[in-house]
């Protein structure tokens, strides 16, 4: 196949511009070190960029029985419009699937921060022990998060959630 000219200079002109995004995305990431906190007992999420919140979402935790596990970890995967796999039942991407349109995939296998087919449940203990999102608040953090940025849940207010999110210890 013979490629003309003006597909040559298309192809050039393409890739220049996909580096140059490219490059301002790894400036703008090495500009900002972000990370998310998230207090399991005040059932919300923050996205902290150079150590200071600058978003904070209600969020569902893990239920009582199935609790949301404390601990530091790793945005592993990001997926938008998620297939929803349980026990003898596939739901595919759509209003009633339960991980709403975004997966946030975390380094601790099977637990993520997701949108809801149940927004109610938002604000509440009722998870199986993901974070759940409201749907549009999901989708807005999923755009500014990225693999490889650190989470971590918190299971007790300390003075640093209390600093984050505030009220009382």
């Amino acid at each position: 196949m013979r490629v003309t000219r003006w597909q040559w200079r298309y192809f050039q002109a393409l890739a220049a511009l996909l580096v140059a995004a490219g490059e301002a995305c790894a400036q703008d990431r090495r500009a900002a070190t972000r990370s998310i906190v998230v207090s399991i007992p005040d059932r919300k999420l923050a996205l902290i960029e150079d150590g200071r919140p600058v978003r904070i979402y209600p969020v569902a935790v893990g239920a009582a029985r199935t609790p949301s596990p404390a601990g530091r970890y790793t945005v592993i995967e990001r997926m938008s419009h998620p297939t929803w796999y349980g026990p003898h039942q596939v739901v595919p991407p759509g209003s009633r699937n339960p991980l709403g349109p975004r997966w946030i995939g975390l380094s601790r296998r099977g637990y993520g921060i997701h949108g809801t087919s149940n927004p109610r449940s938002i604000g509440h203990a009722a998870s199986h022990g993901c974070i759940r999102m409201q749907n549009a608040d999901v989708q807005e953090l999923f755009g500014l998060v990225a693999v490889g940025d650190p989470v971590e849940l918190v299971a007790e207010r300390t003075d640093e959630v209390v600093r984050i999110f505030g009220g009382a210890e």
